[in-house]
Parts: C-alpha cells; sequence; structure tokens
C-alpha cells in the first residue's frame, strides 16, 4: 500500500452546496481528500444526507490509499444544518453508526471557517454567504453560537436575506409606495428585464428560479457604491448586524477587553465590499475597540482539518503543515 494509515483523521466541511473531505495523517499530512454535493438534511433526512457523505468519504479514503471501508482514529464533520446542539448530537450518532471511528466529533460548518482563519483556538467568526451565522470558541473549549435558522431566531441578512430586501426596496418604490432608489431599475436589468413588476413575475411564476435571486446582493452592493441611500441604508444594516453578532459572542467568551480576532468569511464579507468593510470596521472601533479584524479565503476545509488536529492533540508543527498544504 506504501501508505501508513495509522492514527489516520478525517476532516469534512459539508456545506449546503458542495462538500470537501481530507485524509488526515496525525502528522498533518494531506493523504486524500475529495470533493462532492452539498449536505441537506432538512431536505432529504439525515440518514440519507449522510449516504451521499459516505460515498464522498469512500473517494478520499481511495485517494489515501486505504484498504476496503474507510477507519479513521477521529472523526470531525463541519456539517451545514447542524445550527442546534440536539442536530450535532442527531448526526453524530448517524456518523458513529457508520463505523467510521468510535470518536466523532460534529460542528456546525461555521467552525470550520472560524478555525481556517485564527492560528490556534480562540476567536469569533461571522459567516455571511447565502444566509447569515456567528461562533466563537476558546482554547478550553467553550464556546458562542447562535441557531442562525432564520427569521424565527432573529437572523436578519446574508446574500439571501439582502436580495430580498432589495426586492422589497425596489417593489415599494417602483409602484410609489416607497422612497425611490436605483434599485428599482437595476435590479430587473440584472435578468434582461425592464420593471420590477416583470421581476416579480418571473420569480413568483417560476421562470427565474427561486435560488438566482441570490444574484441580487451584488448589484445592491454596486447600487449602494453609486451613492444609492436605500441600497446604502441596507448594506449599513448587514453591517449592524455582522457587529452585533460579533460583540455578543465577543462578550459571552469574556474576550470583549482583550485583544481578539473576528474572522469574516462567506462571499459577501469576503467580496470585501469597501462600503460594508468600512462600516463594520467602524462600529466594532466603538463597540469593541480590541478586536483585530481578519478576512478568511482559505477553504473551510482547512479548518475543519485544523479542528480535526486539535482533538486528536496534534502539535503545532501538525497544523503548519496543514495550513502550507492548502495555501499551495
Amino acid at each position: 500500500m506504501g501508505v501508513n494509515l495509522n492514527g489516520v483523521l478525517l476532516a469534512v466541511d459539508a456545506g449546503n452546496s458542495k462538500t470537501d473531505v481530507a485524509v488526515l495523517a496525525p502528522d498533518g499530512t494531506v493523504l486524500g481528500t475529495a470533493r462532492g454535493g452539498g449536505f441537506q438534511p432538512p431536505l432529504v433526512g439525515v440518514a440519507e444526507a449522510v449516504d451521499t457523505l459516505a460515498e464522498i468519504v469512500g473517494r478520499a479514503w481511495r485517494a489515501a490509499g486505504g484498504p476496503a471501508d474507510p477507519r479513521f482514529a477521529h472523526v470531525t464533520a463541519c456539517l451545514a444544518n447542524a445550527d442546534l446542539p440536539v442536530e450535532e448530537l442527531e448526526l453524530e450518532r448517524e456518523l458513529l453508526g457508520r463505523g467510521w471511528s468510535r470518536s466523532v466529533r460534529v460542528h456546525n460548518d461555521t467552525f470550520a471557517i472560524l478555525r481556517a482563519g485564527l492560528d490556534e483556538p480562540r476567536g469569533v467568526a461571522v459567516v455571511c454567504g447565502a444566509g447569515v451565522n456567528c461562533v466563537g470558541m476558546t482554547p478550553d473549549g467553550r464556546t458562542a453560537r447562535f441557531p442562525a435558522i432564520g427569521k424565527i431566531s432573529g437572523d436578519w441578512g446574508g446574500g439571501g436575506g439582502l436580495s430580498d430586501e432589495a426586492m422589497w426596496f425596489a417593489a415599494r418604490a417602483e409602484d410609489g409606495r416607497g422612497a425611490p432608489t436605483e434599485l428599482a431599475r437595476a435590479l430587473p436589468a440584472h435578468f434582461g428585464l425592464d420593471t420590477m413588476y416583470a421581476l416579480i413575475e418571473a420569480v413568483h411564476l417560476g421562470r427565474i428560479p427561486h435560488d438566482r435571486r441570490h444574484e441580487l446582493a451584488p448589484v445592491l452592493f454596486r447600487v449602494a457604491a453609486e451613492g444609492d441611500p436605500v441600497a446604502l441604508a441596507l448594506v449599513h444594516r448587514m453591517a449592524e448586524e455582522v457587529v452585533a453578532l460579533s460583540t455578543v459572542a465577543l462578550r459571552r467568551l469574556e474576550l470583549l477587553d482583550e485583544e481578539a480576532p473576528v474572522v469574516l468569511g462567506g462571499s459577501v464579507l469576503a467580496a470585501r465590499h469597501p462600503q460594508l468593510e468600512s462600516r463594520i470596521r467602524e462600529l466594532l472601533t466603538e463597540r469593541a475597540p480590541k478586536a483585530v479584524v481578519r478576512f478568511v479565503t482559505a477553504p473551510p476545509v482547512l479548518g475543519a482539518g485544523l479542528l480535526a488536529l486539535d482533538e486528536a492533540g496534534a502539535d503545532a508543527e501538525a497544523a503548519e503543515r496543514l495550513r502550507e498544504h492548502y495555501a499551495a
């Protein structure tokens, strides 16, 4: 076989749209990887979602030179839709039942992005992609998190939420119920349409798929950058949400009064929109002046791998070796 598989670790980052898996040696060497589709237990059920994950794990195991069935010293799985501790426990039980390892730890996938942006497991991350979420951790195992399951848990924003808000204001601007805004022209123009009425009709009747509404978030940021007050107000509200999440998480972890990283990730934040970034920095300076802002662009599976190494008791050299792999 040529590969020492003693003590190997499995790291999983399974988001809504894609899944990355890495098989790691205990010294941080990447032995095999694989990529597959998204992880969506709410749509297909836990067992079927893990069936899909198992196929990807099998490919990574074979790429590492493993024999018949995957076997690992420890499994770290950072999974989308593991938003509540009870959901993490259910997923842990399902993974344990697959027989991959007797040691399994499930995290919400936001923890992967957090760990990817940290030199040590200490700090807070806000992820703003299709939705928005925030988590934090400290080396002694304490965590801060939010339910992050939508409006019923107090969430606002993310790419999907911003797109919906932009359409709301644009619709009201066009029919006279709201203040004028360039969004009323720019949003339908993105889809080659002339009016918000035409866009509303196309979305309602399914001619424009629901998922494509996320394309409107960059349009919102472009209109805001051109000085439109309605669009800019939405961008500033997104900044308020990011800072509110960050500040609460820092306070819960008793990090508010000491220097601590605030990692920003996800497609909306990683795009580094100037109006959003400058407002976030301004508000953090007021409310958490010792926070150190970082943007993470490394793949989240790196964070899952670092968590696996943390949980296996690996040394700093192993973590650095893994970082170098993904940096390359």
